[in-house]
């Protein structure tokens, strides 16, 4: 009952009707995940987290919950997401900080998470197309590993239905890190984009992984919620008039990080192919759709 109850509070406020219910209605939300969800890259970072969880108040999760904030809506809020978490790391400490699954409470109305490619280590898989060559060999490998990868995520959304069975589940996608073509001619570009680091058929390869990642996620979210749990799916790849072109070597103004990450008083490595403060805008634009 209490779910229905929140379902419908979702969809009045999408038709953009007030009731004396929804004024005041107010979220309990928490925030999950990895370095996507944490925020690595977008700067501004939280005492204590730059260089291990580096959780930003540029994140989606944190512009929504200022958003619902300002609207006098959130009742609570926890951010909880930590950079190289994968789902194995939610039910224990990570890196010196409580497990994240301990954030949730049975009266949790609200759960934003990206999470999943830190189980198929697809970090390293960047580096090898940057520094080597990932086609062939390399790509196989890593897409061998998504069925795995969507097994994990379906069973941790099951376990924060459990835990917090009102609340709705957002998995937030990871979208497109870099184009699936030769540069544009006359862009200026992120170093990364230059000769002898990322080919075209590497950015073909790149993006066979990047569209198997996508697939896997809307895929658990689906079981998830044959299974039972409110689970949503936001892919950036359903809003292309808000993402396309704004990948690495696009022409449009970038919404991730490259090797200006790398700059001496930068985040280093880790930054790298994440979302910059315009790409956290971009997908707390998302959540919010």
């Amino acid at each position: 009952m209490k779910r229905t109850i929140v379902l419908l509070a979702a969809v009045v406020a999408a038709l953009g009707i007030t009731t004396p219910a929804q004024a005041s209605y107010s979220a309990s939300l928490v925030v999950l995940g990895d370095s996507f969800a944490s925020g690595t890259g977008a700067g501004d970072y939280q005492d204590g987290t730059a260089g291990n969880c580096w959780r930003s108040n540029n994140s989606y999760g944190e512009q929504v919950a200022a958003r619902l904030r300002s609207e006098g809506r959130l009742g609570s809020f926890t951010n909880a997401s930590c950079s190289g978490a994968a789902t194995a790391d939610m039910s224990v400490p990570f890196k010196d900080r409580p497990a994240q699954l301990d954030a949730l409470k049975p009266d949790t109305t609200l759960v934003l998470l990206t999470i999943g490619t830190n189980d198929i280590d697809y970090a390293s898989f960047g580096s090898t197309c940057v520094l080597s060559d990932c086609t062939g060999a390399p790509t196989e490998a890593i897409l061998a590993k998504l069925p795995q990868m969507g097994g994990n995520v379906t069973a941790l959304l099951t376990e924060i239905d459990r835990r917090s069975p009102n609340a709705r589940i957002v998995v937030v996608g990871y979208g497109r890190q870099v184009s699936t073509s030769e540069n544009p001619p006359g862009a200026t570009l992120d170093p990364i984009c230059g000769d002898g680091f990322l080919t075209t058929a590497e950015r073909v390869e790149g993006n066979r992984v990047t569209d198997g990642i996508d697939a896997t996620l809307r895929s658990a979210v689906t079981t998830a919620r044959r299974q039972g749990a409110f689970a949503t799916y936001a892919s950036p790849f359903s809003r292309p008039e808000t993402f396309d072109g704004h990948a690495l070597c696009e022409a449009g103004t970038p919404f991730l990080r490259g090797f200006d990450a790398l700059a001496e008083g930068q985040e280093g490595l880790e930054a790298v192919f994440h979302p910059n403060v315009l790409g956290q805008t971009a997908l707390a634009s998302l959540v919010r759709a």
